[in-house]
This record gives C-alpha cells, sequence and structure tokens, in this order.
C-alpha cells in the first residue's frame, strides 16, 4: 500500500477519534474516489496517481467555490474552503514561481522550443516534471509569457 494511502487511512481513524467531522467526510470522500479507480482500473494505486486524484478533487472544489461564491453561499463556499485546505495538506510542497520558472526555461532551452506553437510540447515535458508541485495554470501562463 502506498505511503500516501496509509497516511490517509491513518488520518481518518484520528479524525474519527476526535470528532472533526469537516475532516472525516473530506479523507472519506477521498477514500471512496481512490476506491472507485482502484476498482474500474483493477490497479494498487501510486503515490503519483493519488497526487493526481486530490488535485481533481481540489479543481472541482474550487470551481464550486466560485459558484458559491458568485450566488452568496457563504455558508456552502465555507464548507468547500474547509475542504480545500485539508485536502492541500496531502499534496507535495508547491514550487514557487522562482522554481517553476526555471524549469520551465531548462525545458525551454532543452527542446529548442521558439514561438508558442511550442507550448504544447513544453507543457508536456513541464507537467511529467512538476507532477502535484505546481497548478496547470500556473505552468501555462508562465509558458505562455516565455514563449511570446
Amino acid at each position: 500500500m502506498s505511503g500516501l494511502k496509509e497516511q490517509l487511512k491513518n488520518e481518518l481513524k484520528d479524525a474519527m477519534k476526535a470528532k472533526n467531522i469537516i475532516k472525516r467526510d473530506t479523507i472519506r470522500f477521498l477514500m471512496s474516489a481512490l476506491k472507485q479507480v482502484e476498482v474500474d482500473e483493477r490497479k494498487e494505486l501510486s503515490d503519483e496517481d493519488i497526487v493526481k486524484i486530490i488535485q481533481k478533487s481540489l479543481k472541482q472544489r474550487e470551481d464550486s467555490m466560485t459558484q458559491y461564491k458568485n450566488a452568496k453561499r457563504d455558508d456552502l463556499y465555507q464548507k468547500e474552503l474547509n475542504e480545500v485546505n485539508i485536502l492541500k495538506n496531502y499534496l507535495p510542497k508547491q514550487l514557487n514561481d522562482e522554481e517553476l520558472e526555471n524549469i520551465i526555461k531548462t525545458t525551454i532551452k532543452d527542446i529548442d522550443a521558439t514561438s508558442i506553437k511550442d507550448m504544447g510540447k513544453v507543457m508536456k515535458i513541464v507537467t511529467k516534471k512538476t507532477v502535484g508541485k505546481a497548478d496547470g495554470k500556473r505552468i501555462s501562463t508562465i509558458v505562455k509569457e516565455l514563449l511570446s
């Protein structure tokens, strides 16, 4: 079993003992999503796979937060925000803009990217290098900036 999955199971037990309902429910939801992928794909998930699922879940919650904020549903917005904060604890440390920019510059140099037409190639390589450490939007923004 992956280390991250083991950590989630242990923290679920701790949240249940501490009667932390938000954390308990968030981890349960995540564990359910992990189990669903394991059953569908018939494989044991690695930490990298789990990080991708957490990122997908985070993106869904952030989209929901935007919708709730626009609808002035502060109660639901706050619930989603709490869940986002819990999920972020299970992601690797995020790269700062300078570190990310250095990775992108190196990649651009390595593949001799010269124009915005090469953006797809750069994005593919950088995304693999930074799995779980940088959001796709951030990567895209910096790549566009550097290739323009």
